[in-house]
């Protein structure tokens, strides 16, 4: 059965939750009264509404705010979280290879953001690596067959 109010009602239950916990003021949650943590209430709430009404397009979205959400937290609170503009290509990665689980689409979109998100993240010496020396044209040569791999594929 399909409720199409359903995610403004979690929205609504996230939020109360969200105000109430803030006038209790519990010493343990004062780290997550501030606007990053209304951003992971509105991607728990698309990821809820996902799944309760078994539509999953709203799991790409849901899954990018959640992650941007989690990923200001941790540079608000956390003084060693990672700030790489990679981490954005890595949430998106995470939400193709989400959605993927359910839709079975977008599985090699994902794969290949997450690749270069990591590769970004923590970089490797490529000048160290003396086998990609040797074949300094092949590189470039599998990104071009990649991308007419992908504009053909249907």
């Amino acid at each position: 059965m399909k409720r199409n109010n359903s995610f403004i009602a979690y929205i609504f239950i996230g939020l109360g939750i969200y105000f109430l916990l803030q006038q209790f003021n519990i010493p343990i949650l004062t780290n997550f009264y501030a606007w990053p943590t209304i951003v992971i209430i509105i991607g728990v709430s698309l990821l809820l509404h996902s799944f309760s009404n078994q539509d999953y397009e709203a799991l790409f979205s849901g899954t990018i705010m959640l992650g941007v959400g989690i990923h200001f937290h941790g540079l608000k609170n956390y003084p060693n979280w990672i700030n790489h503009w990679a981490i954005y290509l890595l949430i998106i990665g995470i939400a193709f290879f989400v959605r993927y689980l359910k839709t079975k689409k977008g599985f090699l979109t994902g794969i290949i953001l997450i690749g270069i998100a990591l590769l970004f993240i923590f970089p490797i010496k490529i000048t160290q690596l003396e086998w990609i020396k040797s074949t300094e044209v092949i590189w470039p040569l599998a990104i071009i067959l990649i991308g007419v791999y992908l504009l053909r594929k249907k």
